[in-house]
């Protein structure tokens, strides 16, 4: 018993021993650990996650990286709608440019048709006044052709062809319808620069005394007596003498060279006067 309890208290001596040892070991670290300087606990420190520290160092980078390419796709479809709009646009110009070219071709082809068309009736008409002139001082004969300087019911004094319109007073015009008729016959009312014509107008109005007599190419225009073709009165033979000529007085002839100051609305015969064809 003493020996086992000996034993025992060695034994339990033991372990108290080796506790005590294993304290005071532990005491000892303790104090080392509080007592190290820091490069000392780094040092002992643990190593921190490798996967944790990557994406803390990466997550800026990726976040830009995301950014851009947000920005990149934005101003890809912000450009896509614009060129789709800006095509729609330049589509629909082209379109309606093409309309138009389509309707200027069809009128330039028209008014090529229509040029056409009036050289071809401008040819005719030529050809038909050429040949009613023919006809007109060069009428067909038996013998055939005689041509003549004056057509037919036209008179030929020197160098004129001159028409003396003698028309009943149903059928008598006014000073201007007497002037459209001679244009409409190539020709214009008398006018008078030389003695021959002078005595032509006289010859040609034919039957005329008092007051019947046959309208020519003199009237008052702005206060003063001009002819049709814009030259002053030079000579006259009044009968009598007119009061200063005022607007809508034109003249006319009546046989002994005696001319009239009448009013243009008046109805009167007329003269008419054209080139003599030279032949």
């Amino acid at each position: 018993m003493y020996l086992c309890t000996t034993k025992l208290s060695t034994f339990v001596f033991d372990v108290n021993q080796t506790q005590i040892v294993i304290s005071e070991e532990i005491e000892e670290e303790e104090d080392n650990y509080v007592n190290a300087p820091a490069w000392t606990v780094d040092k002992v420190a643990a190593p921190p996650d490798q996967r944790s520290l990557f994406f803390t160092q990466s997550f800026p980078l990726i976040a830009v990286c995301w950014l851009i390419l947000l920005v990149i796709m934005g101003l890809r479809i912000y450009f896509t709608s614009v060129f789709s709009e800006n095509d729609a646009k330049l589509t629909a110009e082209i379109q309606q440019l093409t309309t138009v070219n389509l309707q200027l071709e069809t009128q330039r082809n028209n008014l090529t048709e229509r040029i056409q068309d009036m050289e071809t009736n401008l040819n005719e008409l030529n050809v038909s006044r050429a040949q009613w002139s023919i006809d007109a001082y060069c009428p067909k004969k038996t013998n055939g052709r005689q041509c003549n300087p004056c057509q037919k019911y036209w008179e030929h004094t020197g160098s004129n062809c001159y028409q003396y319109n003698d028309a009943d007073p149903p059928h008598q015009k006014t000073w201007e319808e007497a002037r459209e008729d001679c244009r409409g016959k190539g020709s214009d009312l008398v006018v008078v620069h030389s003695q021959e014509e002078k005595n032509a107008l006289n010859t040609y109005s034919v039957g005329s005394s008092g007051t019947n007599g046959y309208w020519f190419g003199l009237r008052a225009e702005g206060g003063r007596w001009k002819w049709i073709d814009g030259s002053d009165l030079t000579v006259s033979y009044w009968t009598p003498q007119p009061p200063p000529p005022t607007d809508g007085q034109c003249v006319m002839s009546v046989q002994n060279n005696k001319w009239i100051s009448v009013n243009c609305a008046e109805k009167k015969q007329w003269i008419c006067i054209r080139k003599a064809l030279s032949v």
